[in-house]
């Protein structure tokens, strides 16, 4: 039997961070590899890596909230406002608290707080899938997010590896029971990204089945109940705190974030703004190959997520992927970030991860390194030109 097919509960248990290694030192080796490549890239075209990571897009915002607080906006010719209030407070704070007890500054604070955040992220990824379905399905989740093509996102100055980590954890305390961690790290992926909503209704969907099957039971699944309830109340204080902040220091009442993001013309439409972007492509020859690579990528997604459902992936990792799915897919604006924005749905790669560990070590490691070659290439390539909007 292999350990793909071992139940979780005949498993030997040994330390976490051994049973986890070969997940981490793969991550690390593939990361170091598409740095490696971006500092050889950059320093061809006379760039600086360095800047490139810490100090460019989204992370020249965070570092500003870091330095001087809440507050600064860009007034645009066009007449769109952007502030800094877009950007949620807990990378900025966690640059403020490095960088104080640290000879770093702002920008290379959050350098390592992401380059820290991707390990754990990485971590919280193979604890999920190995608890689900064995440890070589979360090694190969882990190189499959690892190698995704724009995961040198996660090497960069950016909430991505951060946010991953706390919901990639507190998802892995739903599966387990513990309904408090699940809570506060929910809460804390709340401070970090919008879409930290889909970690909290992952917590709020779970807790809620487990009391209507399980109401009889005084603790059901090992857990009392005021547990889960106290977990679930937990969950929401980071993002509906930040929001509730936001509209009291704008003036514009509770839903003022959402003025906010009006400011950078983003927000919700269910996709109509995607779609019409994508139309828009078939203008052209050159440009309508762009549009029907956009379609294929639209359908991997759905199809992805199908099959997640399809081979009864439990319950939180189904609600959480599906909303960071929709709400990457239906943003009225920023497409380019739509790939950057889907990167924490590490649930829809376990289809992938599945099939590589069906296969032997001797064909799935060729394919892997292959891929990861290709991804550190096209990473070095992204950041030296558009790279993240």
């Amino acid at each position: 039997m292999t350990d793909l097919e071992t139940p979780v509960a005949t498993r030997p248990r040994t330390g976490a961070v051994r049973r986890a290694a070969p997940a981490l030192l793969g991550y690390a080796a593939v990361r170091a590899l598409g740095l490696i490549a971006l500092f050889a890239w950059s320093a061809a075209n006379g760039k600086s890596a360095h800047k490139l990571l810490t100090a460019r897009w989204d992370s020249l915002w965070y570092t500003r909230v870091a330095d001087l607080g809440y507050g600064y906006e860009v007034r645009l010719p066009n007449g769109d406002v952007h502030s800094n209030l877009a950007f949620f407070p807990l990378l900025p704070w966690l640059e403020r608290l490095v960088s104080a007890i640290t000879p770093l500054s702002y920008a290379d604070a959050g350098l390592l707080v992401s380059t820290l955040a991707s390990l754990a992220a990485a971590w919280g990824i193979f604890a999920v899938v190995d608890h689900v379905y064995g440890r070589r399905a979360g090694v190969c989740a882990v190189l499959v997010w690892a190698v995704l093509p724009v995961a040198v996102v996660q090497s960069m100055a950016y909430s991505e590896s951060l946010f991953t980590a706390l919901a990639a954890w507190s998802l892995y305390a739903v599966l387990t029971g513990r309904w408090l961690t699940a809570g506060l790290l929910a809460s804390l992926a709340g401070l970090t990204r919008p879409v930290g909503v889909a970690v909290v209704a992952a917590l709020w969907v779970t807790a809620i089945t487990s009391f209507v099957r399980n109401r009889s039971a005084p603790r059901p699944d090992g857990a009392p109940a005021w547990r889960r309830a106290l977990g679930m109340l937990l969950a929401p204080l980071g993002a509906a705190g930040y929001v509730l902040w936001v509209g009291h220091h704008t003036g514009n009442g509770p839903l003022g974030y959402l003025d906010v993001q009006a400011g950078w013309r983003n927000g919700f439409d269910g996709g109509y703004a995607f779609a019409r972007f994508v139309g828009d492509k078939f203008t052209s020859l050159p440009s309508a190959l762009a549009g029907v690579g956009l379609i294929v990528g639209v359908a991997l997604i759905v199809w992805l997520y199908v099959t997640c459902v399809r081979q009864g992936q439990p319950l939180p990792l189904l609600v959480y992927a599906g909303i960071v799915t929709a709400l990457a897919l239906c943003a009225s604006s920023y497409f380019g970030s739509k790939p950057r924005l889907l990167m924490p749905a590490f649930p829809l790669l376990l289809p992938l991860a599945l099939a590589l560990a069906r296969l032997r070590t001797s064909r799935s490691a060729p394919m892997l390194c292959g891929v990861a070659v290709a991804s550190a290439v096209y990473g070095a390539f992204w950041l030296n030109g558009s790279g993240p909007p």
